[in-house]
């Protein structure tokens, strides 16, 4: 499971409609809705700075949330949607659904990288060099692992760690269907330029010859 699911605080909305709606906005809330599930939908509202600062940080739309109403049970959501002003490009409205513990999902997990001192590459001063901190994974609701783990054991200078060399949770698969790169080990920047000056001086002394 992961650590720690964020909560998102909201208040229940009264009234419906767009005539509901358009004095949440007077009141500088961003009106919203939660459906799915067992329950009927929920009509909320959420201040407006704070959904913006939380869209502003990235990812909302790929975060799952422990929704907060005062006089409901806490539910798990994901966010569907987020309407915007076609002028402003600021929220207008939100679409929530909750979430079963069955239900399939895609979120960002953290990739934790271990046993660094086992690595020959970082050993000789080699560069990890991480490409992808995080990776999208599909999960199952219920059971969202807190992050994927890297083992850099027996990894050397221009070694690449791509997602099929990761052993990931029961369950869970990427979005994306290529075996992308999460890390490699680069030589260092001083072996690196040594490297290519060596390779320079090789193709003048080549040049030299031929002339």
């Amino acid at each position: 499971m992961a650590g720690e699911i964020p909560d998102l605080v909201a208040l229940e909305r009264t009234g419906t409609g767009k005539g509901a709606a358009r004095q949440a906005r007077r009141d500088g809330m961003v009106p919203g809705i939660v459906f799915g599930g067992d329950n009927d939908p929920l009509p909320i509202q959420i201040p407006f700075n704070k959904l913006l600062k939380m869209l502003k940080a990235g990812r909302f739309k790929s975060t799952l949330f422990n929704l907060k109403v005062e006089g409901h049970e806490d539910v798990r959501v994901i966010c569907r949607d987020v309407q915007r002003d076609v002028v402003k490009d600021l929220p207008t409205h939100l679409d929530l659904m909750r979430l079963r513990r069955t239900s399939r999902i895609k979120l960002f997990i953290h990739v934790d990288f271990v046993n660094h001192a086992a690595a020959p590459g970082l050993k000789k001063g080699g560069v990890l060099t991480v490409v992808r901190p995080e990776v999208e994974l599909e999960v199952t609701a219920g059971d969202i692992p807190e992050s994927i783990t890297v083992d850099l054991s027996g990894l050397n200078i221009g070694d690449v760690v791509t997602i099929s060399s990761v052993n990931l949770p029961a369950g869970a698969k990427p979005t994306i269907d290529r075996d992308f790169v999460i890390a490699n080990i680069s030589a260092p920047s001083g072996l690196a330029s040594s490297s290519d000056d060596e390779e320079a001086e090789g193709e003048e002394a080549e040049g030299d010859a031929e002339e």
